[in-house]
């Protein structure tokens, strides 16, 4: 890249953050500058106004952590990404072999919205048409999206909701979904077994970032009389999409 409009200051300040986002709570201001080979007065001018600009936190034994601004400029970043677009070019391959309708979603709040979905060559249509918000407890999209917050948050999205039931299947109550929750992050991915309509089970996993971060989530619908058959071929299959897609985000 050409230095000829360079900005010094602008490439010091890249180095604290890029240091303090590598050891975050560990690093005081001698350690910084001890790391990076900056000198002490202008490491103090740097810290001073990434603090007040809230680039960095410092906390109470002098260390320093990424502050707030990083949160909204992440946010940012994220929502101009187009996963709708990239599940819609690669998901058909999915539904060629599994031969079943793949969907995505993303949580708002206590809600899965769907997001996109490729159909199947079959006459059975689903309801998960894009914009659909049902509960997150209900399907599997949405447990599985729960599972990647903490047990803490999910308890705060439901402390002053009742489970309404879809079918007769639909968990009754915030805790039969905290005891579910433990088993969906060790298997890294979700079930529901005509949890929202009878007569269809869910399978879906989620869809991350190259950081690992969850963004989405992807699922297969599949009828009650294929489950068995078809269950660890679309697991198989929504784990390469969903690699896949993480790769590209």
């Amino acid at each position: 890249m050409e230095r000829k409009y360079w900005v010094p200051a602008l490439e010091r300040g890249h180095v604290v953050l890029a240091c303090i986002a590598r050891h975050p709570s560990k690093l005081r201001l001698i350690d910084l500058c001890a790391a990076t080979g900056i000198n002490k007065s202008t490491m103090f001018s740097l810290l001073h106004t990434m603090e007040s600009l809230e680039w960095v936190e410092r906390e109470k034994g002098d260390t320093y952590l990424l502050g707030s601004t990083f949160a909204y400029l992440g946010n940012a970043y994220f929502s101009n990404i187009d996963v709708v677009k990239l599940f819609m070019q690669h998901a058909a391959a999915a539904v060629a072999v599994v031969g079943e309708t793949a969907q995505l979603a993303r949580l708002e709040g206590e809600h899965v919205v769907y997001l996109a979905k490729v159909e199947a060559p079959t006459p059975v249509r689903l309801l998960s048409e894009p914009g659909r918000r049902i509960p997150a407890y209900t399907t599997a999209l949405g447990k599985v999206l729960l599972a990647a917050r903490g047990d803490a948050e999910v308890e705060r999205l439901y402390r002053d909701q009742a489970f309404l039931p879809l079918t007769s299947n639909t968990l009754k109550d915030m805790n039969e979904l905290l005891l579910l929750l433990p088993r969906i992050r060790e298997q890294g991915y979700a079930e529901d077994l005509e949890e929202v309509a009878a007569g269809f089970c869910c399978l879906a996993v989620p869809v991350t970032d190259v950081f690992g971060r969850v963004l989405a989530a992807a699922s297969f619908s599949i009828p009650t009389g294929q489950w068995d058959s078809k269950k660890e071929l679309a697991r198989d299959e929504l784990s390469r999409l969903s690699g896949q897609l993480s790769s590209l985000l």
